[in-house]
């Protein structure tokens, strides 16, 4: 009978030492964080239309390749905008100092969708890093015109998330 209390005392006095142990015990976290980079490049960044009637569409831009440079999965965005320095506006129809710029993205670029001056969805879900959309553009020049100068076009690309 004594070495059966022996036992249970050591048994128990090994218990606490083992539970004095573990309340000592100390583990540590590692946190790391990455800053979002949302990035879009456009190449080419120049469509040099030429001269144009008044009235007259352009033909397709060559295909422009819009690039997620950034670090995160992005959608993009496409808008227009008056022109300069003359001031021509951004319409749905060519009008008196109104051109139309269109883009397409079904890969045969046979159907087209006017520009706005809000953003527009070009593509979404464009992998980070080294995604891409291509497009291409083409312009209407205005029925009428005050401005015979050469005209700049903005478009803007813009990646969101």
């Amino acid at each position: 009978m004594k070495s059966s209390i022996a036992t249970i005392c050591i048994l128990g006095l090994a218990g606490m030492v083992v539970g004095m142990a573990v309340q000592g015990a100390e583990q540590s976290v590692t946190a790391t964080v990455t800053v979002q980079n949302i990035s879009v490049t456009v190449s080419p960044n120049t469509i040099p239309y030429g001269t144009l009637p008044a009235n007259t569409e352009s033909d397709p831009s060559a295909v422009i390749t819009a690039t997620n440079n950034g670090n995160v999965t992005e959608n993009f965005n496409i808008y227009g905008a008056a022109t300069t320095p003359g001031g021509w506006t951004l319409g749905a129809t060519a009008g008196n100092n109104v051109y139309v710029h269109k883009f397409s993205t079904d890969g045969t670029y046979t159907t087209w969708t006017p520009l706005t001056t809000s953003p527009q969805a070009l593509a979404t879900n464009i992998t980070a890093g080294t995604g891409t959309d291509e497009f291409e553009l083409k312009i209407t020049t205005p029925t009428t015109t005050s401005d015979y100068s050469q005209q700049s076009a903005a478009v803007t690309v813009q990646a969101t998330i």
